[in-house]
């Protein structure tokens, strides 16, 4: 069946339907990773996102049962040039395409994905819908509902963005026991390699709901603080960003990708949207403190504005390669650190687990002044 990939700038696609017979609309983005492909469909950041995967075959490797990165594939939909309907792996159990049909998400293969991502690098972030007919009067219909979101930005963000986290983050606490530390991982949208990551430094780790109150958290008794990853903008948080300065202010803190982005909000510091975003596996992150330069995975669309750190007790401490923007920063005087990177998806493969570990060592020493607190 054919299919079709109409953007807002008027631009149009037509490819071979796959996946769940269903229309679906959301902000077209491209990911530039060669494998991965099932990470990325299971990343809760991508929630409400079509993907433009620039690698030209998708699907090759099959499905297996490991490498989810949540409960179920997150994304709007996907745009693939070959689909491979035969993988081969001796890990696989299902196929890409009866994923996507199992959980009603759709897509289109056949499509030349390098001019898809020509135009996104030219325009920017783009609104796009999936659909199967060249219907004017549908068309037409989405057209209208653009512009009124346009001429009221705001009630587009709450709309659209907002319920993007609360439809990704879990609903109650979840803890997983363990002989180490204990993290409490606000789930803004938290991939499960992250909380794999810290369960395999030793760490106790209860995961949380994004609004879950810091009464609730400190009954906890965290010995750490991790913000995760997610989707949206960081500004529909806002209403959140007392609480969460709050919380960090008291426990050595972790914020990754979103929770890096709303540290920065919390502390003062401001955000902002990049033109089309850094997804992919292959981003070079130079440290500034060692003048290491990481090869890093990542998948956001805003950024920490340099500029507004500087008004804060903030300061940069890990750079992108290609266009300086903010990828990491600590603060002055609390143990606080936040990365915009992803550095439990071993892209280099290891050497960003020192995040990990220098958060872990952290929280180590939280637990043991309050043991001796006790004894004493």
């Amino acid at each position: 069946m054919k299919g079709y990939l109409f953007l807002e700038t008027g631009d149009w696609f037509e490819g071979e339907w796959f996946g769940a017979e269903v229309e679906q609309s959301g902000e077209v983005v491209f990911q530039t990773g060669m494998t991965g492909y099932q990470e990325v469909i299971t990343d809760p950041s991508y929630a409400g996102q079509i993907v433009n995967f620039t690698y030209p075959l998708i699907g090759n490797y099959g499905i297996n049962t490991i490498d989810d990165q949540s409960i179920r594939p997150q994304v709007a939909g996907v745009i693939v040039a070959e689909l491979c309907k035969e993988p081969s792996h001796p890990q696989y159990n299902q196929t890409f395409e009866q994923v996507l049909a199992k959980y009603q998400i759709p897509g289109l293969s056949g499509i030349d994905t390098r001019e898809l991502t020509k135009l996104i690098r030219k325009h920017g972030s783009l609104r796009g819908m999936i659909s199967k007919t060249l219907d004017s009067s549908l068309l037409a219909d989405w057209k209208r509902k653009l512009e009124l979101q346009e001429q009221d930005d705001q009630q587009f963000s709450r709309i659209n963005l907002l319920p993007l986290v609360d439809q990704v983050s879990t609903r109650i606490p979840l803890f997983y026991p363990n002989q180490g530390p204990h993290v409490v991982v606000i789930d803004y949208g938290a991939k499960f390699s992250i909380i794999d990551s810290l369960k395999s430094l030793g760490c106790s780790v209860t995961v949380v709901p994004y609004n879950y109150p810091v009464k609730e958290i400190l009954k906890l008794n965290p010995d750490g603080i991790l913000l995760s990853n997610g989707p949206g903008d960081p500004k529909e948080l806002t209403p959140l960003l007392p609480e969460i300065k709050k919380l960090v202010t008291s426990f050595p803190t972790l914020g990754i990708c979103l929770g890096h982005q709303l540290l920065a909000l919390s502390f003062g510091a401001d955000t902002e949207k990049l033109p089309f975003g850094h997804r992919g596996v292959n981003h070079p992150v130079i440290n500034l403190e060692t003048n290491q330069v990481w090869m890093t995975s990542q998948n956001h669309g805003y950024v920490v504005n340099d500029e507004s750190l500087k008004k804060t007790d903030f300061v940069v401490t890990h750079q992108n390669v290609n266009d300086q923007s903010v990828e990491g920063m600590k603060h002055r005087f609390l143990p606080i650190q936040s990365v915009q990177f992803h550095p439990e998806a071993h892209p280099g493969p290891i050497e960003a687990f020192e995040i990990f570990k220098t958060f872990v060592q952290l929280c180590s020493v939280e637990k043991g002044v309050k043991q001796y607190a006790q004894i004493s």
